[in-house]
Formats: structure tokens, sequence, C-alpha cells
């Protein structure tokens, strides 16, 4: 009906012409736009409009425009796609698939042997069959993960990481479903755990809780401490993770960022501190540091720890700057203020020479009885030329703590 004269005319969302009311539908989410074609013919007609859907595209399934050439599809059949397949996971599906094709993309040139040892992923029909065997339901951000990678193959080195001190080694694999359904058992102090990594040298596992039970929230990923090494009965574990996808997504940041050096075919398991440097003159001493779960515990309280010193002579340095370590002093402080000062000749039982461009690494450990502290010392060098010039190189501070630690008493 017209309106009256002198009358302002109303006007509808359903008169707007198109191009306004494109502009708005570019600002809903697509459960709305969805809504919105539900209305009548030509809000269909302007939702159905192909370039609204690659917003969402990209957004959630993080198609590009060349899967897009490759596939021939149109961005909503691209979309309708993937929701069929994955739409369960469409909260979590962006993150972590992100995270796998940005690992996969920086270890590819840096440790191929790991992603050739990842595996395809899984099924719905397979994920749901490994809840029927566990009865138990999976967390939707694992199974999202297993749906792109079944975790590996039982390999060295592991995705997650290794560490090599002395005799002590650990390579985590990441399992697959299969194998960690099978490691779903109702053992004391690890009820509605499920087994995420194994060493296969020392044994150790991280664990998720897929629910709340014995003192653990739901979805929290842990070490835990097995009761043959501790002194009581208390069950102890360090957590890792709030979740599958916190878990997962900060390891490979870690990973990605280069704060865990990737060396010889394997992921090191030691954090790099950019501010854990420092420069004595033409000398650069770095340090990176790790917690080791598998020979602390909570119950007496020894956190045992491990760090790799890198000490490096400039390429710059004067033939005349040729030096030997001659002696090593090392400030160690808990988080209590207890001090103890370690004095000795050189480093691991060697005095290395540092010549230009040379560099010079060793891995040290300690233990502490409290859950942080700190390191800090110098290096006495002398110079070869001029053996009565000795001179200190500063040891940067680098803190060593261990991640959140529960005790609690199974049932």
């Amino acid at each position: 009906m017209a309106a009256a004269e002198g009358e302002p005319s109303v006007v509808t969302l359903e008169s707007l012409p198109a191009d306004p009311l494109l502009t708005i539908f570019t600002l809903l989410d697509y459960r709305d736009l969805v809504n919105c074609s539900l209305l009548n013919r030509r809000f269909n007609q302007i939702a159905s409009y192909d370039l609204l859907w690659r917003r969402y595209c990209t957004k959630y399934w993080l198609v590009t425009e060349e899967e897009k050439v490759q596939k021939n599809e149109c961005w909503k059949s691209l979309f309708i796609g993937f929701y069929l397949d994955v739409g369960r996971y469409i909260d979590h599906y962006a993150t972590i698939r992100k995270a796998w094709n940005d690992l996969k993309k920086y270890l590819w040139s840096r440790c191929p042997l790991i992603v050739l040892s990842l595996k395809e992923g899984l099924s719905e029909e397979e994920l749901d069959a490994i809840e029927a065997q566990i009865g138990c339901r999976l967390p939707d951000d694992y199974r999202c993960s297993f749906r792109i990678h079944n975790g590996q193959k039982l390999v060295v080195p592991g995705l997650f990481g290794t560490i090599q001190l002395l005799d002590h080694q650990r390579s985590e694999d990441f399992l697959d479903a299969m194998l960690a359904a099978g490691g779903f058992q109702p053992k004391r102090g690890l009820k509605y755990c499920l087994p995420l990594t194994f060493c296969v040298h020392t044994g150790l596992i991280q664990y998720l809780a897929v629910e709340a039970a014995e003192g653990r929230n739901k979805n929290e990923v842990f070490y835990h401490r097995s009761e043959q090494m501790t002194q009581s009965s208390d069950i102890e574990m360090f957590i890792t993770g709030s979740s599958f996808t916190d878990w997962f997504t900060s390891y490979v940041n870690d990973v990605v960022s280069g704060r865990f050096l990737v060396t010889r075919n394997q992921i090191l398991r030691y954090m790099q501190d950019p501010d854990c440097v420092a420069t004595t003159g033409d000398i650069t001493v770095s340090v990176s540091t790790s917690f080791l779960p598998e020979l602390s515990s909570i119950n007496p309280p020894q956190y045992f720890f491990s760090y790799q010193i890198k000490v490096e002579m400039s390429r710059d340095a004067l033939p005349d700057e040729v030096c030997q370590l001659y002696s090593c002093c090392l400030k160690v402080t808990n988080s209590n203020g207890d001090v103890e000062v370690i004095r000795g000749p050189g480093v691991e039982d060697e005095l290395p020479t540092l010549t230009p461009g040379q560099k010079y690494e060793y891995f040290g450990c300690t233990i502490f009885s409290t859950i942080s502290g700190y390191i800090e010392g110098y290096y006495t060098f002398y110079l070869q030329r001029f053996k009565e010039r000795i001179y200190n190189v500063a040891i940067p501070r680098f803190y060593l703590e261990c991640p959140k630690s529960v005790v609690f008493r199974a049932t």
C-alpha cells in the first residue's frame, strides 16, 4: 500500500536492493545466512551468491583459491561438502588444521623423517568404533585431529621431541588412536585416561583425561608419575595442557617459532629463550632448558632439569683471541632462595679451545627440591698466545620451572 501524502515511506528489509542486502549478508555467520535463505525465494537467491561462501570456506575449512580450482566446485558447494564431512568439528577444525599444516611445512625441510612417519586420518566410523571400545566419548578436538592424522608410526625420532643426556634418552611418539585405545584401561590413578604419546626408551606416557575422575579435570593432558617410582601411595602428575587443542597448538607453536631446535632429523626438547644470551667480548653464551618428568617426583620433591649451553666465538674475532677454558663457576638458586655455588675446572671434564667461528656445546643437569629456580655464573678463559691474560665470560641467568604439578590419592 502506498504511503499517504506527506508521510515517510516505510523501507522493509525485503524491499532493499540486492547490493545493500549483500553487504548485510557478508556480516552474518554461516548459521544466520542459512536461516535467512529459508525466509523467502529472494533471500535464498541472494544468500546463494557464491562469493559470500568464500569467507566461510577460508575461515572454517582453510580452503584456498588453488584448492577450489583443483576441486572445480563453487564456494557454497565446497562449504557444504566440508560441513557434511567434518561439520561437527567446525569450532576446532581451522585451529587444528592450521597447526598440522604449519608443523609439516616447517619440518619437511628440517626433519622429513618425522613428516613421513605420520599416518593418514581416520574416518568417523573408525573413531566411533574406538569410542565403543573404550566406552567413553572422545573430545571433539581430539577426534578432529585424528581425522587429519592418526598419530604416527612407532619410530625414532618421535614427533613430540627427543632428549639425550648421557645414558638417558627420550623420544616421544604420537600414538595412533588404535594403540591409544589399547592402553585405555581401568588402572589405579588412570581412570578414563587415554595415552597420547609414548617413549619406547623410558616408557614415559602423556595422557588425555577424557572424563573428570580421581582429582583430574576433564580434557587435561598430563605426564603420569608411575606409583612404582614414588615413595608413597599418592598419584602424581605434571600437567602439560588444559585441553587437547591447548596442548597440541602450544607444542606446534614452540616448534615452528624455533624455540625447540630441530637438528639431525630430530626435535630437541630444549626450550630456547632469546633472553638467555650473554656476550662478553667476542664470546657469546646461550642456554636452552628442559624439564624431565620421568626423572622427577613430587613426593619427595625432586625436580630434574637438563640444560644445553652453547659457547661460541665470533667469526670476526682476531686470531690473537684464540682462548681455552680454564674453569667454570655456577650459582644455583632455588625458589626458596637457597644458594649453592659450584666451581670446577672446565666443563664435562673438558677444557675446550675456541677459535674464531668455533662453537662448543654441552649438556648439564640439576635437581631442585622446589618446582623452580635459576642458574647463572661465568667461565674463566685464558688466551693461548698470552696465557697470563685471564678473563671471565658471563653465563646468562636461566630459569628452570616444571609444569603445574598435582598430587592426589586415587580411590
